[in-house]
C-alpha cells in the first residue's frame, strides 16, 4: 500500500505533535528594530536530533555549537536570531551562543546542553546581547508560534517559508513541518540558509541522519541563487516519537513512506528559497537527463542554474540558448554534441546537437513567465537531476550594495 501525502494547509514548523514556538522584536538589528528577530522552537518531548552544516572553511559561532551538541543526537529546543550573524567573532562569539542556549533552556526549564543555536544577518559584528537576553524572555511560545518564528529567521527574505505534510501508511499517522530562510549568498552545498524540519514519527538516529542527507542533497543542495556559500548554513531536523506509529528504521515499511514525505518538504522549502532570491522575478527550473550518472546530472544542472550569463538571459527574456549550452559544457561533464537536446519549456531549441527553427515570440513569452523551465537530455546514460534558481536583476545589487548602509 503506498504512502499517503498530503500537504497540511497554512502548515508548519509546529504542525507535528508536541512542537511549540514562538518570536519577539529584539531590536537586533538598527535597520529593523520594529520586525520579529528572535524566535524559539521547542518540542514538549525528548527529540532525536541532527543536523548537516556549511561546506564554507568559516563556521560561525552557533554552528560550531550544534555540530557539539548534535553528537549527543538529541535536542529539545532552537533559538534562533536574525540581524546578526554571529560569525567571525572568535572566543566570544561561541561565548555568546552558549548564553542564548543557556538563558533559553532556563526559560523553558530544560538543560542548556538540549538546546541548539542558529543566527543569520551580517558577518564579523558581536551580538547585542543584552537585547538578546531581553528578548528571550519576552518569546511566549504556542502550538501556532510557528508562524512567528518564520518571520523572525527572514533577513532579506520577502516572504516566510513553511510548510507541513501528514503522511497515512499502513495505519499509521505522522507529520512533518518544516521552516527556512534564504535569499541571498545562496549555493550548493547549502547556503546563507536556515532550515528547522520537526517531525512526531518516531525515528531511529542512523535512519534519520541518512534520510535528511538524501533530502537535503535533492533539494538544498540544488539551489543557487549567487554562487556563495555563507559560514552559517544549518538544516536540523528533530523527531519527538509523539505521533501514534510505529518506529522509522532503515528497512521498515515506514522507511520509504517518511523519505518521500521529508523530501517532499525540503524540496518545497528550497524552491520556495530559489524563487525568493534577492531581486528575483523567475524561478528557474533547469532538468539535466541522460548523463552517465546521477553526480553527473547534477553537477550539469547546478552549473546550468548558476550561470549569471544564462540568469541574465531569463530575466530579459532574451532566448539566447547557446548560454545554457556553454554552461554544460564547461560543468566537466561528459557531454557529446551530436547527441545533446534541449529544451525551454516544451519547445525544442535543439535535437541531437542540431539548432532547430523556433518561434522566437513564443520562446519569449516562455522566459517571460514567473517560472521557467530549461531541460537538457545528454543522451549518455540514465543520470537525472533538477536545480532551481533565480533571475539576475538590477536589485540584486541594489540590495546587496547597502546591505549594512
Amino acid at each position: 500500500m503506498e504512502a499517503e501525502i498530503e500537504f497540511i494547509p497554512e502548515g508548519g514548523v509546529t504542525s507535528p505533535e508536541g512542537f511549540f514556538a514562538g518570536a519577539t522584536c529584539a531590536g537586533i538589528s538598527k535597520k529593523a528594530r520594529d520586525k520579529l528577530d528572535l524566535g524559539i522552537l521547542f518540542s514538549e518531548a525528548p527529540c532525536v536530533a541532527t543536523g548537516l552544516f556549511t561546506t564554507n572553511r568559516i563556521k560561525a559561532a552557533p554552528l560550531v555549537l550544534c555540530q557539539q551538541r548534535l553528537q549527543q543526537g538529541r535536542a529539545l529546543a532552537v533559538v534562533v536570531n536574525s540581524g546578526c550573524a554571529n560569525a567571525f567573532t572568535g572566543g566570544k562569539g561561541l561565548t555568546h551562543a552558549t548564553e542564548m542556549a543557556k538563558l533559553t533552556a532556563e526559560g523553558i526549564g530544560i538543560l542548556p546542553e538540549d538546546v541548539l543555536v542558529a543566527s543569520t544577518g551580517v558577518i564579523g559584528l558581536p551580538l547585542p546581547m543584552k537585547r538578546i537576553r531581553s528578548g528571550i524572555e519576552q518569546v511566549i511560545l504556542s502550538r501556532n508560534g510557528g508562524h512567528e518564528l518564520a518571520k523572525a529567521m527572514m533577513t532579506t527574505d520577502t516572504l516566510a517559508k513553511e510548510t507541513a505534510v501528514a503522511v497515512k501508511k499502513d495505519g499509521n499517522k505522522f507529520s512533518i513541518g518544516g521552516v527556512a530562510k534564504g535569499s541571498g549568498m545562496i549555493h550548493p552545498n547549502l547556503a546563507t540558509l536556515l532550515c528547522f524540519l520537526t517531525t512526531d514519527a518516531a525515528v531511529e538516529i542512523d535512519f534519520l541522519q541518512s534520510a535528511l542527507k538524501k533530502a537535503v542533497d535533492i533539494s538544498f543542495n540544488m539551489i543557487s541563487i549567487d554562487g556563495d556559500t555563507s559560514p552559517n548554513d544549518m538544516v536540523l531536523i528533530m523527531a519527538n516519537g509523539l505521533a501514534e506509529s510505529e518506529p522509522v528504521s532503515s528497512g521498515s515499511e515506514r522507511a520509504d513512506a517518511f523519505q518521500q514525505a521529508l523530501e517532499q518538504v525540503c524540496i518545497y522549502l528550497a524552491k520556495c528559497i530559489a524563487r525568493d532570491g534577492e531581486g528575483a522575478t523567475k524561478l528557474i527550473e533547469v532538468t539535466v537527463v541522460g548523463a552517465p550518472g546521477l553526480a553527473e546530472a547534477r553537477l550539469a544542472a547546478r552549473t546550468v542554474v548558476t550561470s549569471l550569463l544564462v540568469k541574465a538571459a531569463v530575466h530579459g527574456a532574451d532566448p539566447n540558448w547557446g548560454r545554457v549550452m556553454a554552461a554544460v559544457g564547461r560543468s566537466g561533464v561528459e557531454m557529446v554534441e551530436s547527441k545533446t537536446d534541449l529544451y525551454i519549456g516544451d519547445i525544442p531549441l535543439v535535437k541531437a546537437g542540431r539548432p532547430l527553427p523556433f518561434s522566437k515570440r513564443s520562446v519569449i513569452q516562455l522566459l517571460k513567465g514567473r517560472e521557467v523551465s530549461i531541460n537538457l537530455n545528454l543522451n549518455l546514460g540514465s543520470g537525472k537531476a533538477t536545480a532551481w534558481g533565480c533571475d539576475l536583476s538590477e536589485e540584486y545589487v541594489t540590495i546587496n550594495s547597502r546591505y549594512m548602509t
